[in-house]
């Protein structure tokens, strides 16, 4: 089977973007191949956290990766800190990536440019992304568009360190969806959904009450004409309300259009928000649940324990082709 890693920063309230775009299709993955998701709180420290909420919010996450229907009988789920070779191997890929390479990095010079203090971390964080794939032999790796660049550079380092080493690293693959991998947010349909949009109003949050859900859709931007039609040039705002109710009820964006032929939006937009609530229903039934009990931290225990145990003959062989003294 193939290799799939991917993880998400625990960092404020995941939105319907990080549970479309990447969620729904860790659940789908994880029935084609060995899946490993993980919750990547050391990225999270790149910008200042605080404490108590970053160990809730690691928490949170990983509560909501199994109320998603991520099953930890078929993929390993963990926490990164839980797994020491990946701040280690981190480190052994910082000095192979290139300065010039990691200062090009578009999400690094986004993420400083308003920063009036910015860590080195934030600077090298790719080469620790890279380790995270890296260290598992990883085949594909679900990214969005804004991400890719990082796969990209970490394919780089990998065949960088097996020219001069020797084959040690699987040069891994992105797996980008066809559609729906990008969620945009509902006041700026040219921004992309973020959890970390200063305005409450752009995204919806997985864990949103029903009415708070049907607030924002029924104020979501759309634009002056009132057909219901798929054209992300012309309509961005009314394509991505589309992308999502098609997202939600497995959909076409020719049937969403066909289903809403002759209707404006009003009635569209309160259809989508109803599409909205009832998917997300169950997956905060099941939050609630698990967030209670603690069949969570029972899952991250065994998946860091599986996933020490996998970390270790990468580690181990790339130290030793680096010339690193045996124990």
């Amino acid at each position: 089977m193939k290799r799939v890693f991917s993880g998400i920063q625990p960092s404020g309230n995941l939105t319907i973007g990080n549970y479309l775009g990447a969620m729904k299709n860790f659940v789908r993955l994880q029935h084609e191949a060995d899946c490993l998701f993980c919750v990547v709180d050391m990225h999270a420290i790149t910008v200042p956290q605080e404490p108590a909420d970053l160990r809730q919010n690691s928490r949170n996450l990983a509560a909501l990766y199994l109320a998603a229907g991520i099953d930890p009988s078929k993929s390993t789920v963990f926490i990164q800190s839980h797994v020491p070779a990946h701040a280690e191997l981190g480190w052994l890929l910082q000095c192979i990536a290139y300065y010039g390479e990691l200062g090009r990095m578009t999400q690094f010079k986004d993420k400083s440019a308003a920063k009036d203090v910015v860590t080195a971390g934030l600077f090298t964080y790719p080469a620790l992304m890279a380790a995270d794939i890296l260290l598992y032999g990883t085949d594909l790796v679900p990214v969005g568009e804004d991400q890719k660049q990082h796969l990209e550079l970490t394919r780089d380092i990998a065949q960088r360190f097996n020219n001069r080493f020797g084959d040690t690293f699987v040069i891994p693959e992105p797996y980008i969806p066809k559609f729906g991998g990008r969620i945009m947010s509902l006041e700026n349909p040219e921004k992309k959904m973020s959890k970390s949009d200063e305005s409450a109003g752009a995204y919806i949050a997985i864990l949103d009450d029903a009415a708070v859900i049907r607030k924002k859709i029924s104020r979501a931007v759309t634009d002056s004409d009132r057909e219901v039609r798929y054209d992300v040039d012309a309509k961005p705002a009314v394509s991505n309300l589309m992308t999502i109710f098609g997202l939600f009820t497995d959909m076409t964006m020719e049937q969403v259009t066909e289903h809403f032929r002759g209707v404006g939006y009003g009635p569209f937009k309160k259809e989508l928000a109803e599409v909205v609530v009832d998917g997300l229903a169950p997956v905060q039934a099941r939050y609630r649940e698990l967030i209670e009990s603690d069949e969570v931290d029972k899952v991250l225990r065994d998946g860091a324990e599986k996933a020490r145990e996998m970390s270790k003959p990468i580690i181990s062989c790339t130290k030793e082709k680096l010339g690193f003294l045996g124990e």
